[in-house]
């Protein structure tokens, strides 16, 4: 193989495109086919929006693969492996689980039994975990059983920690984007960096993951026109554990040849072999740390652990005053430091410095977690690449109207006639009718927030 970057680009490109350009028929074919349920007690969204963008992605998904089958370097993933056929399969079989559950819904045991078949038929085409590389002992091979076993512990526990975290727009996408970036990172180097081409499949997934995210994030960002639902939020995490997968049990450790030298030297040169061991967990570490929560909690509570509430991180962050959009962006940077600082650690470069920009960026982190309500002032030329409640004008011209309400109380005929300014300038509401606003008209503004657990 020669060095294929631009083809994994083109691929990442191409399944960009393709989802983008489905998401948008594929949200009309949604709303013709009623999937928009209605909104439950633990939604934050307030309006019915149709779902099954897993459709897209899908699609977006078979896109890419068929492009890099085709391309002079990746091409030779299919001809040596049968993991991207594999993947397709279970992708397959998830993708249709959720598209059921979007549209008529389906029981929580049933949806688990569906991932575990998923994960099972990816087992018999021989994706699955040969070896694991532990510390002090080296690469353990592990017999059939235990491989299929651990192998399906990993995509159940992925698929359910994605489909926890999808609770705000443009979350679940954004999250597993910034995974699947980090793992491109990692996987590529182990392919190109010690000439493995077995870590060639496990790289072209995190393309093709990152071009799935990347090609919906724009419809589903705040406020969603679409949704990924359970089709779609499913498939991108079978589709992470599969990275995980491939490049956990089939990259031998021994070949790359890093048991050289003194005892401390091989501890350290070997770090990049006992990363897959901890990356899979770390890229989803926020999402994952969110699922045993959530499971802890309701248990506690004597209630299912499969059962809805709204006691998730992100529901956590609206609770404490901050905006949509802000909790969205916490989420993204915590799962970057996390997923992005595991990755430089496997570089055997790091040293001091590293643990002092990790220590800053997670005191940073805290900084924004206790300012919620703390806006930004912007530079007038910057106005054009923030959104307009950032931009000084907006903000003045907001401050301005309150005054002037609060002028038009002192007398009546001027209170009289500032309602009716107010009244003439507000957004008329769109009837949410059978199709919903969201699914009808423009996207629409709300004026006010109202606090987690208050009625309407």
């Amino acid at each position: 193989m020669g060095q294929p970057v631009r083809e994994y680009l083109l691929t990442l490109c191409i399944t960009a495109a393709v989802t983008y350009l489905l998401t948008g028929p594929v949200r009309k074919f949604a709303i013709a086919a009623g999937a928009m349920p209605e909104i439950r007690a633990r939604d934050v969204h307030r309006e019915p929006t149709p779902r099954l963008g897993g459709i897209a992605m899908f699609g977006g998904l078979c896109a890419g693969l068929l492009v890099a089958a085709h391309l002079t370097n990746l091409k030779d993933v299919f001809e040596l492996s049968n993991e991207p056929r594999a993947l397709l399969s279970g992708a397959g079989l998830i993708w249709l689980l959720g598209v059921l559950d979007d549209k008529w819904g389906v029981d929580a045991l049933i949806k688990l039994g569906g991932q575990m078949i998923a994960a099972g038929v990816m087992v018999l085409q021989g994706l699955t975990i040969l070896w694991l590389p532990v510390p002090g002992v080296g690469p353990v091979s592990l017999t059939p059983w235990q491989g299929t076993l651990l192998t399906v512990a990993l995509v159940v526990i992925t698929i359910n920690a994605v489909n926890f975290v999808d609770g705000l727009d443009g979350l679940a996408s954004g999250m597993v984007c910034i995974a699947a970036a980090a793992f491109f990172m990692y996987a590529y180097r182990i392919w190109y960096g010690y000439g493995l081409e077995s870590a060639a499949p496990a790289t072209l997934f995190a393309a093709v993951l990152m071009g799935m995210c990347l090609g919906f994030l724009p419809h589903n960002i705040h406020p969603a026109r679409i949704f990924m639902g359970d089709s779609g939020s499913m498939l991108i995490g079978l589709v992470l554990a599969a990275g995980a997968i491939s490049i956990t049990g089939q990259v031998d450790p021994d070949a790359m040849k890093l048991f050289a030298g003194s005892e401390t030297a091989a501890v350290h040169a070997t770090v990049p072999v006992y990363i897959p061991l901890l990356l899979p967990l770390t890229v989803i570490a926020v999402p994952f740390a969110d699922l045993v929560l959530a499971i802890v909690r309701r248990t506690w509570r004597g209630q299912s652990p499969f059962a809805a509430d709204r006691g998730h991180l992100h529901h956590r962050l609206l609770e404490i005053g901050h905006s949509h959009s802000r909790a969205v962006l916490i989420m993204y940077f915590w799962s970057a430091l996390i997923a992005f600082g595991a990755v430089a650690y496997s570089v055997n470069s790091v040293g001091t410095w590293f643990v002092m920009a990790i220590v800053a960026l997670s005191g940073v982190g805290l900084v924004l977690l206790l300012l919620p309500r703390f806006t930004p002032r912007v530079p007038r030329w910057a106005e054009g690449f923030v959104p307009p409640r950032y931009r000084r004008g907006n903000r003045e011209a907001a401050e301005a109207a309150a005054d002037t309400g609060a002028v038009a109380e002192g007398g009546a005929e001027d209170g009289a006639a500032a309602g009716q300014v107010a009244e003439e300038s507000a957004p008329q509401p769109v009837p949410a009718g059978i199709n919903g606003a969201t699914a009808i008209g423009d996207r629409s503004r709300f004026t006010h927030r109202r606090r987690i657990g208050t009625p309407q």
